[in-house]
């Protein structure tokens, strides 16, 4: 856990909870680190999910879709305790999905003429405005998945797949917590969503260990 610090940017997958990493988000509770910047699809529940992180004042921002699901969060803010930075949840997709392959941004044109325009700087493409949304990276970004071999490739299962990929690419690390972890060789290359070359470490869930896959 030496790479999460306070103050540090951490991406994390999942979707209501739903393939976000449990163990790995037990493991930063105990660590007492503080002050992050989230980003992430929502902040979960109170005690699901991310929910945990937030309902204990550990986050000083947030770049999200939604929070209507944690009222702790919706708490923090009103009270100026939790910064929310709220994006449409494809434009937040997409922006992960930017900073994972090295763009600088993405030109969109969700949220044109409304209050998701201000601020952003505003381009003319074929006669058609455009906001530049920017790409989105982190220090730290962990990510769920069913299955991973001794080289980080990973396999995931039906919706807790979710944005969890995407994640995986955009963290300057990237950890990753799984059901099972097997041998190099044991997963059909048809079936690697997440090339290992994107991962740092893995952990099985509920472990008490780190597995370094570069061992």
């Amino acid at each position: 856990m030496s790479h999460i610090n306070d103050g540090c940017t951490i991406m994390f997958g999942g979707f209501g909870g739903i393939g976000t990493p449990p163990t790995i988000i037990k493991a930063i509770l105990e660590s007492g680190k503080k002050d992050f910047t989230l980003i992430g699809n929502d902040t979960g529940f109170p005690t699901i999910g991310i929910g945990p992180l937030v309902a204990e004042g550990r986050v000083r921002r947030i770049i999200t879709s939604h929070i209507g699901s944690n009222p702790i969060a919706g708490k923090l803010m009103t009270e100026g305790k939790l910064e929310v930075e709220f994006c449409p949840q494809g434009t937040l997709a997409e922006r992960i999905r930017a900073g994972g392959v090295g763009l600088s941004g993405v030109l969109l044109d969700v949220g044109l003429n409304t209050v998701v325009e201000k601020g952003k700087a505003i381009i003319e493409v074929n006669g058609n405005r455009c906001m530049i949304e920017t790409a989105l990276t982190a220090d730290v970004s962990i990510v769920y998945a069913q299955k991973s071999d001794t080289y980080g490739n990973l396999v995931y299962d039906k919706s807790a797949r979710n944005t969890n990929p995407l994640v995986a690419m955009a963290g300057d690390v990237t950890f990753v917590e799984v059901e099972e972890i097997v041998e190099k060789g044991s997963i059909n290359p048809e079936e690697v969503v997440t090339p290992g070359c994107f991962v740092d470490g893995v952990i099985q869930g509920e472990g008490v260990y780190w597995k370094w896959v570069w061992e």
